[in-house]
């Protein structure tokens, strides 16, 4: 998964926080549930469920998810290093950074890529997390979860005063048969208090 780069596009300052996998899952694998030993059946329930995670997140600790918007930058066509699916959303794109706070305590990073053209639309107001903006709209959607990730992130170390490795997952959202949105989230590790050990 490598950016295409133009040197004649303008190229952005921000980055977003991927993850250096040890280990991920495929659309086919994810579609048919991972063993158990692997990944606990409540955090599978959790990542790989069509529910939204600010919702879960609202749910598991009893505190209204916050959003802290860290970033929204227009990258044209470029492909950011996203999952390649990243192309089905048309350019030229907008990525919006965030960390979702629980209690104050972060408990997940979300990227996620928008036409550019689509994002005011979809999100007037950008400090509410995109289930609560969608679902003010009555917006219907299909969560498409794509990818699987446990994986370490230094970045997200330090953010989650936790050294790793980390859960994280990629999905598309459609709306009316059209890809909307490339969301890509990480949890921290203190979601066990919650969940259990992954």
């Amino acid at each position: 998964m490598t950016a295409i780069v133009n040197p004649s596009k303008q190229i952005p300052q921000t980055t977003w926080h991927r993850l250096n996998p040890v280990w991920e899952a495929n659309v086919q694998d994810v579609e048919q549930g991972v063993p158990h030993e692997r990944l606990s059946p409540a955090w599978q329930v959790f990542l790989l469920g069509d529910g939204s995670p600010t919702r879960h997140l609202r749910l598991l600790t009893g505190h209204p998810t916050e959003v802290d918007v860290i970033d929204m930058s227009s990258i044209g066509d470029d492909l950011d290093q996203a999952p390649q699916i990243v192309e089905k959303i048309p350019g030229p794109r907008t990525r919006r950074q965030v960390w979702l706070k629980n209690g104050g305590q972060r408990l997940a990073y979300a990227a996620s890529w928008w036409e550019l053209s689509h994002v005011d639309e979809y999100l007037q107001n950008r400090s509410l997390p995109i289930w609560a903006s969608l679902a003010t709209r009555r917006t219907e959607l299909y969560r498409d979860v794509q990818g699987l990730y446990c994986g370490y992130s230094e970045a997200l170390s330090k953010t989650f005063n936790h050294p790793g490795p980390f859960w994280g997952r990629h999905y598309l959202f459609w709306h009316h048969g059209q890809p909307l949105t490339l969301i890509y989230e990480v949890f921290s590790p203190q979601l066990q208090q919650y969940l259990g050990k992954s």
